[in-house]
């Protein structure tokens, strides 16, 4: 029962909060930008996945002179996703390491976007995949909803 409930809750919380555009998925944040990186950074290290960099391009742009809203991006991957995938379709390598946006938007939302794994499915015309795409959906859902919310 309880297991049902929580499956429930994520579903109605993702369907409250998350946005399909473009093929990206849009998350709302209830936490800052920092906050809301470092809390994804945690949890894909708990799950066992892989952070090979995170970029604070809002830092960058100040360099550059370009003030910037906070804006930070998280490149991650796990191989026993990530190479199945690609054998599947080789091309969807151009997109992997996956990654995900922390943004704050000008109302001052903060936001986390990711490619919808259905995009890359459609956009490298990938067959046979279905499970391990499904998988990653649950994951990157799952991800953004723990960094989310309380």
């Amino acid at each position: 029962m309880k297991k049902i409930f929580l499956v429930l809750l994520l579903f109605f919380s993702m369907t409250v909060s998350a946005q399909a555009v473009d093929g990206t998925v849009n998350v709302a944040s209830s936490f800052s930008v920092q906050a809301t990186a470092d809390r994804l950074e945690i949890i894909m290290q708990k799950k066992g996945l892989t952070v090979f960099n995170r970029i604070k391009h809002s830092e960058g742009a100040k360099l550059a002179g370009i003030d910037l809203r906070k804006t930070e991006l998280l490149i991650f991957g796990n191989p026993v996703v990530g190479a199945p995938l690609m054998k599947c379709q080789q091309t969807v390598a151009i997109d992997l390491p996956q990654k995900m946006l922390v943004w704050e938007d000008k109302d001052g939302k903060v936001w986390i976007t990711y490619n919808s794994p259905q995009y890359l499915r459609d956009r490298h015309t990938i067959s046979g995949c279905d499970k391990i795409i499904a998988k990653l959906e649950k994951v990157l859902a799952s991800i953004s909803l723990s960094a989310s919310t309380e």
